[in-house]
């Protein structure tokens, strides 16, 4: 006999008395979207699996005759597995002894399978070694009934392991509402927290007499730089957003140190225009006393952002303290020297300066790109690490791209 929901002519003799089954009514106190069904579990479906049809026949008569109509049958053992795939049961009679495949055989495919891995399970069996029984404990049996089954024994126990499957079910759908859940509120929270450093990093360049889109910039370019280094997705979009930070200690900042460089001298302007630290060190000249206070900009920045439990944040104030190191150690404020610097901090540095060199400023125009990248190139295993250096220059027309789509607008 192949798959078949058996059609049993039954009298109102022939029915067994009815049970009442109590209804579930707790519910989680979280809103009436949790609250959990009011199932009965006759509505469940089960799988019948034995080789001899008289067995069958047996068993879903009893079934039927307490009020569980979705019953489906099977002889073939090898149609097990497809067949509980598509019929998704919530409990599965299995017989142990079968031609071909065992009922043993098929518990252990059915616990090795996610899909089915919980899937209640009732071993039927003539056999009474306590070997058979321990291995299919062993397999995951929840559940033995002997042949010929007593039909005083059967439904309590398929009563009680359906019992606990719809509360299986009903602990997997609220799981999922759960995880459904804390996902939109994580985007609600990464959606705010970007604003909130768009906010930050804007209030800092707008005091700069900057668009604010230089953030939007160098946060593409250390981007840009970490996908060429293979650092991954997340890091990629982690630093785009950090960076945008990096000067954020500008807030700090009294306004006549911040706004010298438009006041500095023409020699002062012309050394700017041509030195290779242009990017780092743009008020070098400044009065020892402002540049100690300008300086102090990185620890003003980073202490806005440290302690905060927040990976991006982290990042941004890593950044912060370490954007103007130098790879030869000659940098601030620490003075750190090769890989002593983070590497979010060597990536950033690299796009900070491009930027500043490749866009107009108070105190110089824009350069050429040709010679934004051979300053760049002059600054390469002295301010700059090489293979970060080399990542940029690998993505050249990238870049440009970067900087005409956000070009800064008078």
């Amino acid at each position: 006999m192949s798959t078949a929901t058996l059609q049993v002519e039954e009298t109102a003799s022939q029915r067994a008395p009815s049970f009442q089954y109590a209804q579930h009514e707790q519910c989680i106190a979280i809103d009436t979207a949790w609250q959990l069904p009011h199932e009965k579990i006759e509505q469940s479906r089960i799988l019948i699996v034995d080789d001899e049809e008289l067995n069958i026949r047996v068993a879903h008569k009893y079934l039927r005759s307490w009020g569980f109509n979705q019953v489906v049958t099977s002889t073939d053992p090898e149609e097990v597995i497809g067949l509980i795939r598509q019929e998704r049961p919530d409990l599965v009679l299995l017989d142990v002894m079968m031609p071909g495949i065992s009922g043993l055989d098929l518990l252990k495919m059915l616990r090795a399978d996610p899909a089915t891995r919980y899937l209640p399970v009732i071993i039927l069996t003539a056999h009474f070694e306590e070997e058979v029984k321990r291995e299919a404990l062993r397999l995951g049996a929840n559940d033995f009934l002997s042949k010929p089954i007593d039909s005083f024994e059967l439904l309590p126990r398929v009563q009680n392991l359906l019992e606990l499957r719809v509360h299986q079910k009903w602990l997997e759908q609220t799981s999922g509402r759960l995880e459904a859940e804390v996902q939109r509120r994580t985007s609600s929270l990464l959606a705010a927290e970007r604003h909130i450093i768009q906010c930050l990093a804007r209030a800092a360049e707008f005091r700069d007499n900057d668009t604010g889109r230089h953030v939007i910039r160098v946060g593409k370019y250390a981007a840009l730089i970490s996908r060429v280094l293979d650092l991954g997705e997340n890091y990629a979009n982690t630093i785009e957003q950090a960076a945008k930070l990096h000067d954020v200690g500008k807030i700090g900042i009294p306004d006549h140190i911040l706004l010298k460089a438009g006041k500095l001298d023409p020699d002062e302007i012309e050394t700017m225009r041509n030195h290779c630290e242009l990017g780092g060190h743009v008020l070098v000249n400044l009065p020892s006393e402002a540049t100690t206070i300008y300086r102090n900009h990185v620890d003003m920045g980073a202490a806005i952002l440290r302690d905060l439990d927040s990976p991006l944040l982290k990042m941004a104030a890593s950044i912060v303290e370490t954007h103007h190191e130098r790879w030869d150690g000659t940098g601030y404020p620490r003075g750190l020297k090769g890989e002593q610097i983070p590497l979010e901090g060597r990536i950033t540095a690299v796009a900070d300066v491009f930027d500043a060199l490749s866009m107009r400023r108070p105190y110089k125009p824009a350069f050429p790109i040709e010679k934004c990248f051979s300053i760049l190139r002059e600054g390469r295993g002295t301010q700059f690490d090489p293979i970060v250096l080399e990542a940029f220059f690998s993505r050249e027309n990238e870049a440009v791209a970067i900087q005409l789509q956000h070009t800064d607008v008078d």
